[in-house]
């Protein structure tokens, strides 16, 4: 097996080049492309590659143990694991890891009751400090449904103190009496965008705060977390992240602040994961915005970077915001969240023009259909970079091959149908789309059969980022906690393989990358080290299944 030298080094052999790390394992799946798979899926004598040789970041060499002795030399640190299976880098394709700070700020709320959901908030409301706000993350819609969404049901609970509950979409929040009055909301402000402030039939504010703008009106007048303070919790995220194996994620927005936390992490030390941001374009962005979000393309750290933009066509099926193609049953869902569509398509394609990758979010099925319809109105400009639609909940028949033909990526997260969705159809979401809608939802293994690109992730923090239960969760179609539970449409459920292929060959496909996602001279070096071979566990064990190690650019990260 031969690899070429590094540029500043004179022309030599592989086996002249030593590496800086071996690794030895029971076995490697190397998931490697189309063009090198033959080669480098089995070792010399036939049977899968067991050693890796890294250099430079990159692998070096791929082959038995003995075929990588050459690359072995006085300096290389050999790591001996035995019995492990090394499989490519776990890459999350969908996060919010620096806003996410953001939308876990307070006491976590996810699946409770209304009544469970009131008592976490009175101890809260007992321990705060006079005139100190209350926040909760995590809110399940389904608890407003003999209310409608208002956060008055909290006064009584909070004892007059001022609340800002997240929902678990992060697209909605509420705010109670006490919030209300502390912001100053009347319901009569406006948005850019279909950002709105909920209104009782009196015209009075519910405290009910619809998509982004409408939230950002009431935080801009909470006091902010210290950079100190945002920079120790995302240490923690990411440390926690790598323990699960992931060593890199596709971050979907470049918030207010994460140069910063950001900077300052790595003045400490290295970052655990890669972390790839792409910037949000906000509805109604005018050419100026525009330019200025491309500005910002190739900013980077040591392991951070700028690189394509983040859409978002609509909002949510749960709060009646998602772009429907029919409204939902309460009349909801006919309208994008950019007032304009045609200036989407105006700025889809300045970024094309400058070959400058996208993510849209798209959930409804006209959403979805008018992000391909776009793309597809690019013509040649649509190869200058990597396009890609994220969630994808509900779409008919119709559009499923469509992501192949254009070449469009599909970016899910699964989990969300099997956590948020009931396979008798009594969960809000469901209820909103109706039964043939509905069992359009999540279609993962139909997407995949039309020969489309598939990646997988967690959009934490409004799922757990655990990428083993998400693969899990994937295959089984239900929580793996709850094994008393129906699968959600099962006919969708993926393949171990499959699902593994989400979070490496297919999440880099996603983004266009060449030279990740597999394991083969060149790519990066970055691998998850299971104790016992994955591909061969069933659902429930691949949930709990051991980390040996994770590396990143070719070292220990996690071990």
């Amino acid at each position: 097996m031969t690899s070429p030298a590094r540029p500043d080094a004179p022309a030599t052999t592989a086996r002249e080049i030593l590496a800086d790390r071996v690794i030895i394992a029971e076995r490697v799946h190397a998931f490697s492309s189309e063009s090198t798979a033959a080669a480098a899926a089995t070792t010399a004598t036939g049977s899968a590659p067991q050693a890796i040789a890294v250099r430079d970041g990159r692998v070096l060499a791929l082959g038995s143990r003995g075929e990588l002795q050459r690359h072995i030399g006085p300096a290389t640190v050999v790591d001996e694991l035995p019995g492990a299976t090394v499989t490519p880098g776990l890459v999350d394709g969908h996060t919010h890891i620096v806003f996410g700070l953001e939308l876990t700020r307070g006491v976590q709320l996810t699946d409770l009751g209304l009544d469970e959901v009131r008592e976490r908030l009175a101890e809260a409301a007992a321990n705060a400090a006079p005139g100190s706000w209350i926040f909760g993350w995590g809110t399940d819609p389904n608890i407003f449904t003999e209310t409608g969404f208002t956060g008055r049901i909290f006064d009584e609970a909070t004892d007059g103190r001022p609340v800002f509950l997240r929902m678990r979409d992060a697209h909605s929040a509420v705010v109670n009496s006490a919030g209300i009055a502390t912001a100053g909301l009347t319901g009569r402000e406006t948005f850019p965008d279909e950002s709105r402030v909920g209104v009782d039939d009196r015209g009075e504010p519910t405290g009910y705060l619809l998509e982004l703008a409408a939230m950002d009106l009431v935080l801009a007048r909470i006091p902010a977390e210290s950079l100190e303070d945002r920079a120790e919790r995302l240490e923690a995220v990411l440390a926690g992240m790598a323990a699960t194996g992931i060593t890199g994620t596709h971050v979907m927005d470049f918030h207010d602040g994460s140069r910063e936390v950001l900077e300052l992490l790595e003045s400490q030390g290295e970052l655990p994961l890669r972390l790839r941001f792409s910037p949000m374009v906000p509805p109604g962005s005018d050419e100026a915005a525009l330019a200025g979000i491309a500005e910002l393309q190739g900013l980077h750290g040591r392991r951070w970077r700028v690189d394509g933009v983040k859409f978002m066509i609509d909002g949510t099926v749960d709060n009646g915001s998602a772009w429907l193609a029919e409204p939902d049953c309460y009349g909801q869902g006919r309208t994008s969240i950019w007032t304009d569509p045609e200036a989407y398509r105006r700025a889809l394609r300045f970024f094309a023009e400058r070959g400058i990758a996208t993510a849209t979010h798209a959930i409804g099925d006209r959403g979805v259909a008018f992000v391909l319809d776009a793309i597809a109105s690019l013509g040649e400009l649509a190869g200058r970079a990597a396009h890609r639609i994220e969630h994808i909940e509900t779409i008919p028949d119709e559009t499923v091959p469509r992501f192949a033909e254009l070449g469009v990526a599909a970016s899910m997260q699964p989990i969300h149908g099997t956590r948020h969705t009931r396979a008798d159809r009594s969960d809000n979401w469901s209820v909103r789309l109706g039964e043939e809608r509905a069992a359009h939802g999540w279609r993962c293994r139909d997407l995949r059969e039309s020969g489309a690109t598939v990646a997988l992730g967690s959009d934490w923090p409004v799922t757990p980022y655990d990428p083993r239960v998400m693969m899990a969760e994937s295959i089984l179609r239900r929580p793996v906690a709850r094994p008393e539970l129906a699968p959600v449409q099962p006919e969708q459920a993926l393949t171990v393989r499959q699902a593994f292929e989400g979070y490496t060959s297919h999440a880099a496909r996603a983004i266009g990358a060449d030279d990740e996602g597999r394991i083969e001279p060149g790519a990066r070096a970055a691998f998850t080290v299971f104790a016992s071979d994955p591909l061969e566990m069933d659902a429930t064990t691949l949930a709990s299944a051991e980390i040996v190690a994770s590396y990143v650019d070719g070292e220990p990260v996690a071990r």
